[in-house]
């Protein structure tokens, strides 16, 4: 039984071939996939996408690329969206320094405003961080976020930034690119993550995992590569990897977890 923790099923280039998706995902045992949908416009997709199909929840977040749209009245919105029952998470939010879409100002703002949102609901929060391990570590502990159910999605850090991240109490999800032949320190990043502590995504359409990289768009029936590199990778079954994600999936996202 395998669960993508992370995709974005909105996207064109998924969305226009969805029920093609859902049947390919199937066939390669994926039970239960998360779509996170990353602006307003893309929380109404996704949530009309749930609602048609037992294999979907969603997380609902501000992306910090959307940070520039943050606006009186739009966490109120995201609160609602978050209400509903299948909406199992907060995100994805935090910080992103590489292309900088957003003023920083904003995505701090934007992040902050979030994680204030998760605290009240007692929702997970998925965390984007992208050059910017120490101002996200920063909002994190200023928000007193140690030992909430949080996680770095698509965690492509250092050994070190790993071990902050565990020290804190929070869980680590690896992407297609811990495949990848230059991603050593990354998998030595993914070696020392406790088995109680590690997920697995797509961040699909993007990262296709090898031995597919250059297939586009990534899809969640292709998280099974990932599992099965991170299940030798660490040593163990791949099957006994696998349970072992989805028990941690399931801690993860409840009290409503994606069962099977």
């Amino acid at each position: 039984m395998l669960i993508d923790t992370h995709c974005h099923l909105t996207d064109p280039a998924l969305a226009n071939q969805h029920a093609l998706v859902l049947a390919r995902a199937a066939q390669a045992g994926v039970r239960r996939m998360v779509t996170v949908a990353t602006s307003p416009p893309d929380w109404d997709a996704a949530s009309a996408m749930v609602a048609a199909s037992d294999a979907l929840y969603m997380a609902a977040g501000l992306h910090p690329h959307k940070a520039g749209q943050m606006a009186p009245g739009i966490m109120e919105r995201l609160e609602a969206v978050l209400a509903a029952s299948k909406v199992v998470a907060v995100g994805e939010t935090g910080l992103e320094y590489h292309y900088d879409f957003s003023p920083r100002d904003k995505q701090r703002e934007a992040f902050a405003a979030q994680l204030q949102l998760a605290r009240r609901l007692a929702k997970p929060v998925i965390v984007h961080s992208r050059e910017s391990m120490a101002d996200t570590l920063a909002i994190l502990d200023e928000h007193a976020m140690a030992n909430q159910r949080l996680v770095f999605h698509c965690f492509t850090g250092t050994p070190a930034e790993a071990e902050q991240i565990l020290q804190r109490g929070w869980y680590i999800s690896l992407a297609g690119v811990v495949t990848f032949k230059n991603a050593g320190q990354l998998q030595e990043a993914a070696r020392l993550v406790p088995s109680d502590r590690l997920l697995f995504e797509t961040d699909s359409p993007y990262l296709t995992p090898e031995p597919l990289r250059r297939v586009r768009p990534n899809e969640p029936a292709y998280i099974a590569h990932t599992a099965r590199f991170l299940a030798d990778l660490r040593g163990v079954a791949f099957e006994e990897f696998a349970a072992a994600c989805w028990r941690n999936a399931q801690r993860f996202f409840g009290p409503d977890p994606p069962a099977a």
